[in-house]
Formats: C-alpha cells, sequence, structure tokens
C-alpha cells in the first residue's frame, strides 16, 4: 500500500509539474497603428490566443483576423475583404521561442525583457522575425509586451494606388497578453 501510495503521489506530483511550465491565454490583445499624414488607422483585437512554455521558451500566437475592431466599420470590411483577404486567411500566427526564457524568474515580481525568434505568418506569407519585448510579472502572473513593424510589402498584402497615401508601408504592432497557467 505504502508503494503505492508512493507511485500515486508522484505521478501526480509530475503532472503538476508539466501543467505548471505551460501559460495560456485566449484573450490576448494586439494592436496595429498606421500613420501617414492623411489619416491615422488603428485596430484591435481582444481574442488573440497565446501559450508558452516556461520550460522550453516554446511559444505560440495564434490571432484571428476578422477579430480586429476598428473605429469605421468601412475600415473593418476594407481591412477584411481588401487587404487581409480574411476568408481565405482567417488567421495569422507566430511559432518561436522566448531566447532568454532562463533569465525570468517566473515566481518573482518584476519586468524581464526578451528577445523571441520564430516564424511569423500573416496573409499566408510565412518569414523568419526577431523581435525585442519583456515579460511583466506582477503578483506572480506573466504579462506579455512587445512591440514592433511589420512591413505590408513582405507579406504580399496589397494596397490599392487610391488609398496608397492613407496606409502606411510599416504597421506598428503591439502584443499584450496576460496569461494564466494551464
Amino acid at each position: 500500500m505504502k508503494k503505492l501510495c508512493l507511485i500515486l503521489l508522484l505521478v501526480v506530483a509530475n503532472a503538476s509539474n508539466i501543467t505548471a511550465q505551460k501559460l495560456l491565454t485566449r484573450t490576448g490583445k494586439i494592436t496595429f497603428f498606421s500613420s501617414t499624414p492623411i489619416e491615422n488607422i488603428e485596430a484591435i483585437n481582444n481574442d488573440v490566443s497565446c501559450v508558452l512554455n516556461t520550460a522550453t521558451g516554446d511559444l505560440i500566437f495564434v490571432v484571428p483576423i476578422k477579430s480586429f475592431r476598428f473605429e469605421k466599420q468601412m475600415m473593418q470590411e476594407h481591412f477584411n475583404e481588401n487587404y487581409m483577404e480574411s476568408d481565405k486567411f482567417p488567421k495569422s500566427e507566430f511559432k518561436g521561442k522566448l531566447l532568454d526564457i532562463a533569465s525570468i524568474n517566473f515566481s518573482k515580481d518584476g519586468n524581464y525583457p526578451v528577445k523571441t525568434s520564430g516564424q511569423l505568418t500573416i496573409h499566408g506569407v510565412t518569414k523568419e522575425v526577431q523581435v525585442g519585448g519583456s515579460v511583466l510579472i506582477r503578483n506572480g502572473k506573466p504579462n506579455l509586451n512587445a512591440t514592433f513593424k511589420v512591413k505590408t510589402a513582405d507579406y504580399n498584402i496589397k494596397i490599392p494606388t487610391i488609398t496608397a497615401g492613407k496606409i502606411a508601408k510599416e504597421i506598428e504592432v503591439t502584443v499584450n497578453c496576460l496569461m494564466n497557467s494551464l
């Protein structure tokens, strides 16, 4: 009986260690901002999913394109139909790693600078990217943050000549994902 209890205890301890190594959110936030002399365009997406393995640094983001919300309904329609073709390319993804995962103490509040490296897929095009950011831990909860630029031409996002002056060639993307244990 003692052996059985010991084995059961070890199995439960190992299982809890495995799940404690993974963090998740389904309500992450990504915004993008396009600034030109003619018009500023901003959109917010609060349906971002992210999984982080704190042991390995493996990181995955999934962004449903139709979940971006704009101030003007017409901008949202043009974004989905003309630029992002969201019926054809319904999501964007990032699959990569936090390169300096060992420098983060997930049990201690603080702001930890990080770098990520991986493959970013937007509009059906995948590119290798490196992005700097931070992991802010407050009250034991990690929040992943980053701001970076994306060139529309790199991802075959066509901007019609008639609207070219209204949309920046580089779009600023901001990520903010408050993570929870699995």
